[in-house]
C-alpha cells in the first residue's frame, strides 16, 4: 500500500512542500546569476563590453546549460535508483562548492568551467521536488503543491537581481550560503511513498532511461514533454538576457538592463504560475491551460519586439508580461511527472526541464545564424514562431493527465 495523503494536508507533506520551494528559490537563484552579472563580471576580468562581452555571455552560459543537461540525466536516474532525497542533498551541496568557487574567479576560461560545475549541480533540485510533490499530494492537492514549489522558487530570480546590485562576487558567496543553509533544512525531509513501494520490488527496472528510447510511443510522449517548455527559456534565455542588444536594435535612448529584465519577467513568471495554477484546477485540465499560455507567450513576444523606441518604464511592464505569459513552468513539470510511471519517474522529471535549459544551446546557435542573415529583431520574431508552433504541436499529442493516478509502474 503506498504513503499517500488525502486532500487533508499533513505537517509533514507541508514540510516537503516548503523545503521542495527553497530549494528550487535556490536553483533560480543561482541559475540566472549569471544573466544578471554578466556585463559586470565579465568586464572586471578582462572583457571587453559590446559584441565580445554578448559572444563570450554566450559561451559561459552554453557551459551552465551543458551542465544542466548531463546533471539532468545523471541525478534522475540516481533520483529513480536511489531515491529522491538524496538527490536533493547530493545536487545542492555540489552546487554550493561551485558557487563559492564562482566568487573567486579572475579568467574566462575558469568561469566557464565552474559554471558547467554548478550547472550539473543545479540539475537535480526541480525534478526531484516536483517528483517528490507529485507522489507524495493527493490528485487534488498536487496541482496546488507544484505551484507554491514554482512561485516560491522563481523568487529567487527577484533575489539574485537584488542582491547582485551590490557586488557580482557577493552574489556568488550569497548563493553558495544559501545552498549550505538549504541543505541543513532538508535534514527533516522523507522519501516518497511510492518510491519506497517501488524501490522493494526487485523485478522492476528502476531509473532506466533506455526505457524512454526502446519504446517509441514513450518516447514520442517524451519528446513532446520536452518540447512544450522551450518557448519559455528562449524568452528568458535570450530575448531578456540579450535585451541590451535587443533594446538598441529597437532604437532604445537608454541602455536596457538584463538584470532589471531578469527580475520583472521573474515576478511576472511567480504571477503567472500562480493564475495558471487556479485555471487548471478551476477547468480541470493542464493542456488547456498550456494551451492558453503559450498563445499569451507568443503575443507577448510580438509586444516586446515591435516596441520601437522603447523606454525603461515599457521595457520592465513588457518583461513582467512576457514573464507573465511563461508562468506555464510547474504546469508542465506536473505534465511531464503525470505521464510515467514511479520507476522512471524522476527521471523523466529531471532531465525533461533540464534539456529545455539545454536547448538553449541549439536556440542560441541558430539565433546567431539568423542575426546574420534577419538582424536581430526579425530573427527573434523567427525564433519564436518557429517553437511556439512546435510547442502547440506537441501539446496537441499529449493526453490530459489531471486526474490521473501515479501509483503504477512503466514495464520494459
Amino acid at each position: 500500500m503506498t504513503e499517500t495523503i488525502s486532500p487533508k494536508l499533513t505537517r509533514n507533506a507541508v514540510l516537503l512542500v516548503l523545503v521542495a520551494s527553497l530549494g528550487y528559490f535556490v536553483d533560480i537563484y543561482d541559475l540566472v546569476i549569471f544573466s544578471i552579472v554578466r556585463v559586470k563580471s565579465l568586464h572586471d576580468i578582462g572583457v571587453a563590453d559590446g559584441d565580445a562581452n554578448r559572444l563570450m555571455g554566450v559561451h559561459i552560459i552554453n557551459m551552465q546549460m551543458l551542465g544542466l543537461l548531463v546533471g539532468g540525466i545523471f541525478w534522475g536516474i540516481l533520483g529513480d535508483k536511489l531515491g529522491r532525497i538524496k538527490v536533493l542533498f547530493g545536487s545542492i551541496l555540489l552546487y554550493s562548492v561551485a558557487n563559492f568557487a564562482n566568487g573567486m574567479v579572475h579568467d574566462v576560461n575558469m568561469y566557464a568551467i565552474i559554471r558547467l560545475i554548478a550547472g550539473i549541480g543545479l540539475a537535480g533540485e526541480l525534478g526531484a521536488g516536483i517528483t517528490l510533490v507529485s507522489e507524495t499530494l493527493s490528485k487534488e492537492n498536487r496541482g496546488y503543491g507544484t505551484m507554491l514549489v514554482a512561485v516560491i522558487g522563481l523568487l529567487g530570480a527577484v533575489a539574485a537581481a537584488m542582491v547582485s546590485k551590490y557586488d557580482w562576487r557577493t552574489a556568488y558567496y550569497v548563493g553558495g550560503v544559501l545552498g549550505i543553509i538549504l541543505l541543513l533544512l532538508r535534514l527533516g525531509t522523507f522519501e516518497s511513498g511510492m518510491y519506497k513501494t517501488v524501490a522493494k520490488a526487485s523485478e522492476v527496472s528502476k531509473g532506466n532511461m533506455l526505457m524512454l528510447f526502446t519504446n517509441w510511443k514513450r518516447f514520442y510522449k517524451y519528446l513532446c514533454c520536452i518540447f512544450i517548455g522551450a518557448p519559455l527559456w528562449y524568452v528568458v534565455g535570450i530575448l531578456i538576457t540579450q535585451s541590451p542588444e535587443i533594446g538598441k536594435a529597437l532604437g532604445a535612448k537608454d541602455t536596457l538592463s538584463a538584470g532589471t529584465g531578469i527580475l520583472y519577467s521573474y515576478v511576472g513568471i511567480s504571477v503567472g504560475g500562480i493564475f495558471a495554477a487556479i485555471l487548471a484546477q478551476l477547468t480541470k485540465s493542464r493542456k488547456l491551460t498550456m494551451l492558453i499560455y503559450l498563445i499569451l507567450s507568443a503575443l507577448s513576444v510580438v509586444a516586446y519586439l515591435s516596441a520601437k523606441g522603447i523606454t525603461n518604464s515599457q521595457f520592465i511592464w513588457l518583461c513582467f508580461f512576457m514573464g507573465f505569459a511563461v508562468g506555464y513552468w510547474a504546469t508542465f513539470v506536473t505534465i511531464a511527472a503525470e505521464q510515467f510511471g514511479t520507476n522512471i519517474r524522476s527521471t523523466v522529471t529531471t532531465t525533461v526541464p533540464n534539456f529545455i535549459r539545454g536547448s538553449l544551446i541549439p536556440i542560441n546557435a541558430l539565433f546567431n545564424v539568423f542575426v546574420l542573415h534577419y538582424g536581430m529583431i526579425n530573427s527573434a520574431y523567427i525564433m519564436m514562431g518557429i517553437l511556439t508552433v512546435l510547442a502547440l504541436f506537441c501539446l496537441s499529442q499529449l493526453k490530459e493527465s489531471f486526474h490521473k493516478d501515479l501509483d503504477y509502474v512503466e514495464v520494459s
